[in-house]
């Protein structure tokens, strides 16, 4: 090989490393004295969305840009806010790309171990996000995951707060990029194909598909509410900010065109920080 595309392959790992540091790693611990009442750990549960998927340079997960996690300067997260309250607070970002409400659980038990008392839950979009209809996860059957897996958390950090966070609008974003050919190439290549495949048809059938899909995320919506207003005062539903929030093309990344960027991380802790309540302590 070339020696300079050697020194070019170097110089792309070497930016890929800087963008992406941090992953799977607690945040550091600097020093100073806690506010009252500001968490010690933060936890983060979800999907690719919760680990900052494409948010940097690559199609992999850059949880410095996580909205919830993140200590990167990109994206002032939760974390970042918090530690202006508790410089010491750690974050773990336990969020698994491809996730589903299944794996809730698991990811709550690792949360549990952290001694988390403040966690975020973004669950759902994995479990529409099939190759097709029938393969969504039913309604009840992802309410009963919800609750397996706050009931982790409710069981081992009965003091720990919670944060259950509602679905992006997905269908916005076919609404937004079905005209854009870039991001239709993109969705061809099996990017959530229930709502995104063949994104540029007009057929009845593929109209009456992307309407049931967003049934879908509607449902698992109130279910999220339903399962955090069952958990009880520790638990702080986001009243729907996520799903209203009106993002642009330009809040994804150029890759998929479905994962949150930088600033679409940006804005996710922006609308989820305000919803959390920390602010009114």
């Amino acid at each position: 090989m070339p020696r300079r595309w050697v020194a070019a392959l170097a110089c792309l790992a070497a930016l890929v490393a800087l963008a992406c540091d941090g992953a799977g790693s607690a945040s550091p611990r600097p020093t100073g004295s806690a506010r009252p009442g500001a968490p010690a750990v933060l936890a983060a549960l979800g999907d690719s969305i919760t680990t900052g998927f494409g948010s940097c340079l690559m199609l992999v997960s850059c949880e410095r840009n996580s909205w919830s996690t993140g200590d990167g300067l990109r994206v002032r997260s939760h974390f970042r806010r918090l530690r202006e309250r508790n410089p010491e607070l750690r974050a773990y970002d336990r969020a698994v790309p491809g996730a589903r409400a299944a794996g809730l659980a698991g990811q709550a038990r690792a949360a549990v171990r952290d001694r988390a008392d403040y966690v975020t839950v973004l669950i759902g979009a994995n479990d529409a996000c099939r190759d097709d209809l029938d393969a969504m996860t039913p309604v009840a059957t992802f309410r009963r995951q919800v609750d397996a897996g706050l009931r982790v958390l409710r069981e081992g950090r009965p003091k720990a707060r919670v944060l259950v966070v509602s679905l992006p609008d997905l269908y916005r974003l076919w609404q937004l990029g079905h005209t854009e050919p870039q991001a239709v190439r993109a969705w061809s290549r099996g990017v959530c194909p229930a709502l995104l495949a063949d994104a540029t048809s007009t057929a009845p059938a593929a109209v009456a598909r992307r309407a049931r899909f967003r049934e879908r995320i509607t449902a698992y919506d109130e279910q999220l509410r339903a399962a955090c207003r069952a958990y009880g005062p520790r638990c702080r539903w986001d009243g729907g900010a996520v799903h209203r929030a009106r993002f642009g093309l330009d809040q994804v990344n150029r890759l998929d065109w479905f994962h949150p960027n930088a600033a679409g991380q940006a804005r996710l802790a922006e609308v989820t920080w305000a919803a959390a309540g920390w602010a009114d302590d």
